[in-house]
């Protein structure tokens, strides 16, 4: 028995454990109605990263707190999202992300900003490692919403270099600097 589990390699449960910080965004009580009166249970909604630029969110019901949270960060590592970060601090470019009613507009912004957002958004933010950013939710206010637009948002985000590799370009020519090309040529000498 202990050589086939060596075969497979160890647990990936225990080995993802350390490295994912998470963020419990919003617990539902939340009612069924059967024959003898109603039976009540959790909804929980978790926001799971790694703060250096990857991110997901999932949700879990259960008849308990605690194994609502567990399938729900379970949940969340599996739909984990890697979004490339400027400086690994903040956006390279400002962003706008719907989902439903929900609409967020989420901004770019200079060192020493810190994270300017609200409730679920700055989990988010939090989990993903910005560090400065300005963001308005618009529109609902729902956490599970609000949290799916702002994941729209930062999908729809290009890194310079994935510009570049798309148009077949350097990315020096994307970023338009004029200082960039002689350097580029005395590293060729």
């Amino acid at each position: 028995m202990a050589e086939r589990e060596n075969r497979r390699g160890p647990r990936r449960d225990r080995d993802e454990t350390p490295e994912f910080a998470d963020r419990l965004v919003a617990i539902n009580r939340v009612s069924k109605t059967v024959k003898g009166g109603k039976r009540f249970g959790f909804a929980a909604l978790v926001v799971v990263g790694d703060q250096k630029g990857r991110v997901g969110f999932g949700k879990g019901k259960a008849k308990e707190v605690p194994e609502a949270i567990r399938k729900a960060t379970e949940s969340a590592k599996r739909a984990m999202i890697r979004i490339p970060l400027k400086e690994g601090r903040t956006l390279h470019h400002d962003i706008e992300g719907r989902h439903g009613a929900g609409r967020v507009v989420l901004r770019t912004a200079p060192e020493g900003t810190g994270i300017i957002a609200g409730g679920p958004m700055r989990a988010v933010f939090e989990m993903l490692g910005i560090k400065d950013v300005v963001s308005k939710s618009i529109g609902s206010q729902n956490p599970y919403n609000m949290i799916r637009a702002t994941l729209d948002g930062l999908k729809k985000e290009a890194s310079p270099r994935s510009v570049a590799q798309r148009r077949g370009k350097k990315v020096a020519d994307i970023l338009g600097h004029k200082d960039a090309a002689p350097e580029a040529e005395t590293a060729e000498a």
